[in-house]
């Protein structure tokens, strides 16, 4: 028995972003907040963005980290409250979206995100309308129930899931991941694969997410590269920004496993950019998951559809991507204590890991960190 559910509205093309004002008229607002990533505001697309509303957007929140911080969320609600906006515009990679999704649904309330914040607290159902413009070909933010928030004074990063967090609206417009940097290329591109391979192989997988995972993997491994080396090339822009639509829709119903759970103390711990610390244990975990099933299973097939020979040749593929696009392969450079393995260890059994089709264990993921000092 499946499932499928996906109510955002997806707009894509060169120029959608155009389209804002009267998407927010269409959907009976008046008086929105744009919530920026902080590059853009000073890039000056912001104010091209807020100038081009007609007057729909009345004010900007931008004071946003890369890893988005519950008291950040918590002022922007404040804002919302404050000039009673009545809808939400996100623009930026994840991190803007997350920040929106979250300051949506909890500006209803007096409450602080970090009553909801892995606490186990459903967040309230009511919220503003959102419509997302994703800057980066990545996270998939744009299509999904999730918000990743960080809190650095209780130590801890991991998502909330609520299906208020649903944007009502995506403008995916390519013309906007124009200008992103090769490193940020490669680091949001991987996060793609991880999303897609990950929805794949969770315990959570159904068809429709499994053949959307399949169509993101086979354009990463097209096109990353040639994003990343020529970021001119606008096919491969328009189709990496593609492949991060598609493979938002292939995780948000399955979820995301190994390789996201490790990332968030990888993140918090070590401060590795989110995506290059989710690429950083997937070839691992595809051995692992591929040693659990005979040769003829569906992860094996998977990587065959692709055009490997199993999942054991996909994994050295994809190793081999992250050493041509520079992204890290192991731990090296930070000299890892014994004690310091042993957080990582402790510290990486997040309650995604419960999605991967392994039971990953404190020994395996030792073997794991240890091959990467």
């Amino acid at each position: 028995m499946w499932e499928y559910l996906q109510p955002v509205t997806i707009r894509f093309g060169e120029g959608v972003v155009g389209e804002l004002q009267k998407a927010a008229e269409s959907l009976g607002c008046k008086r929105g907040l744009l919530v920026s990533d902080p590059f853009f505001m000073k890039s000056g697309l912001a104010d091209r963005i807020l100038e081009s509303s007609g007057g729909v957007l009345v004010g900007a929140y931008s004071e946003i980290s890369p890893n988005p911080e519950t008291v950040e969320v918590d002022a922007c609600a404040v804002k919302i409250r404050a000039e009673k906006i009545d809808f939400l515009v996100a623009l930026g990679g994840g991190s803007a979206l997350d920040c929106a999704k979250a300051a949506g649904s909890i500006c209803f309330t007096e409450d602080s995100i970090r009553k909801y914040h892995g606490t186990g607290v459903a967040m309230p159902q009511e919220h503003l309308p959102l419509i997302a413009i994703p800057t980066t070909a990545g996270t998939g933010s744009e299509v999904t129930c999730v918000s990743v928030l960080s809190d650095h004074e209780l130590g801890k990063k991991g998502p909330i899931v609520s299906n208020a967090f649903y944007p009502a609206l995506a403008l995916v417009d390519p013309e906007l991941t124009y200008t992103l940097p090769p490193y940020m290329t490669a680091s949001t591109g991987i996060d793609v694969l991880c999303h897609a391979v990950e929805g794949f192989w969770s315990k959570g997988h159904q068809p429709i997410c499994d053949a959307l995972a399949l169509h993101a993997s086979k354009i990463v491994f097209q096109y990353l590269r040639t994003a990343c080396k020529e970021p001119d090339n606008k096919e491969a822009r328009a189709k990496m920004a593609e492949a991060s639509v598609i493979a938002g829709l292939a995780f948000t119903l399955p979820k995301t496993t190994s390789s996201h759970a490790c990332s968030f103390p990888l993140t918090n711990l070590f401060h590795i950019p989110h995506g290059e610390a989710c690429g950083l244990t997937l070839d691992f975990f595809a051995r692992v998951n591929a040693d659990a099933e005979p040769k003829d299973g569906r992860i094996h097939n998977f990587a065959r559809e692709l055009g490997f020979q199993d999942m054991y040749d996909m994994a050295d593929a994809i190793l081999q991507l992250k050493k041509d696009l520079g992204l890290r392969t192991d731990l090296k450079d930070f000299h890892l204590t014994d004690e310091q393995v042993a957080e990582l260890v402790k510290t990486s059994h997040h309650p995604n890991m419960l999605n991967n089709p392994v039971d990953i264990t404190d020994e395996i993921l030792d073997k794991m960190y240890q091959s990467m000092r």
